[in-house]
């Protein structure tokens, strides 16, 4: 597993490191004032998808926004609603987390999903975006063909195994330039083998971490990088009401958050979520997925 500083508070598993960092984390993103500068995609023939009349889910929806590539054709990169305008919306993000090597610990008992979270998320009514592992679909075929045919969720890739896509990134083992874009499809068709439908072409990197080669490698798999403008600090936390107040104090109108699916790497998310979902309705936010959060209004 990943492991992630954070002001001297450890950040592990399912992604989301801190949203800046002196060494790994990339150049400044490509951001659109309400998602104005975002483009339509077709779910349909998401990312990754084979060149055939099958290859993408048959039920996707029609479009969802995306940004127009960067200079160069880099991959753009989108982490919050940039005009802070005074709709309260918030999109949560959890990333779903599995390497490649951790099928034996997996095997022996260790659980790299959360249901109750998912649960939990459905029962109080909330949209939210997964950022699954291909590795992590594998594993939990039928969690994820439920979270991806749920109309209140979206999944998005957040790689195949969890490895890093520039270095040094927290010590994850790194990803080959060559290969970081079939890497990426290799997940969006282990989302399609496990029957997600709602599929959409956002990516997250492992750790947070990327720098111009990868998002110049990333181009051919034609993805929007999410990053994410609060961090939740769930990773390993024990103390809900931590979690609870870290999100809270971060978010204003128009954030992205990044926590965690997994209960072994984070198991005080799903406390965390019943405190900060009926919070931020009593502050007047709504929740929407990332998809909302990026078009244009």
């Amino acid at each position: 597993m990943a492991v992630y500083g954070l002001l001297g508070a450890v950040l592990v598993g399912c992604g989301g490191g801190p949203a800046t960092s002196s060494t790994s984390v990339g150049p400044a993103p490509v951001t659109a004032t309400a998602g104005a500068s975002a483009t339509a995609g077709t779910a349909g023939t998401e990312p990754g998808a084979r060149p055939t009349a099958a290859a993408g889910p048959k039920h996707a929806p029609a479009a969802v926004p995306t940004l127009a590539p960067g200079p160069q054709g880099l991959t753009p990169v989108y982490e919050r609603r940039t005009d802070r305008s005074a709709e309260k919306v918030v999109a949560l993000t959890f990333d779903a987390d599995m390497t490649a090597d951790q099928g034996p610990r997996a095997a022996a008992g260790e659980h790299f999903d959360n249901p109750e979270l998912i649960a939990t998320l459905r029962r109080l009514k909330v949209d939210a975006t997964v950022f699954m592992t291909g590795r992590w679909a594998e594993e939990y075929p039928d969690q994820a063909r439920s979270i991806g045919t749920d109309p209140r969720f979206e999944i998005a890739n957040h790689s195949y195994s969890h490895y890093a896509f520039a270095e040094p990134c927290y010590g994850l083992p790194t990803v080959a330039v060559p290969d970081m874009a079939s890497d990426v499809r290799r997940a969006f068709e282990s989302f399609r083998d496990a029957g997600a439908v709602n599929v959409v072409p956002y990516f997250r990197f492992p750790g947070g971490c990327y720098d111009d080669t990868a998002r110049r490698a990333l181009a051919p798999a034609r993805v929007t990088a999410v990053q994410w403008d609060v961090v939740g600090g769930d990773a390993f936390a024990k103390d809900p009401d931590a979690v609870a107040e870290q999100v809270l104090s971060g978010v204003r109108p128009g954030s992205l958050v990044v926590l965690h699916c997994t209960r072994s790497a984070a198991p005080a998310t799903e406390r965390a979520i019943r405190r900060v979902v009926p919070e931020l309705r009593a502050r007047g936010y709504r929740f929407v997925k990332v998809s909302e959060l990026m078009r244009t209004r």
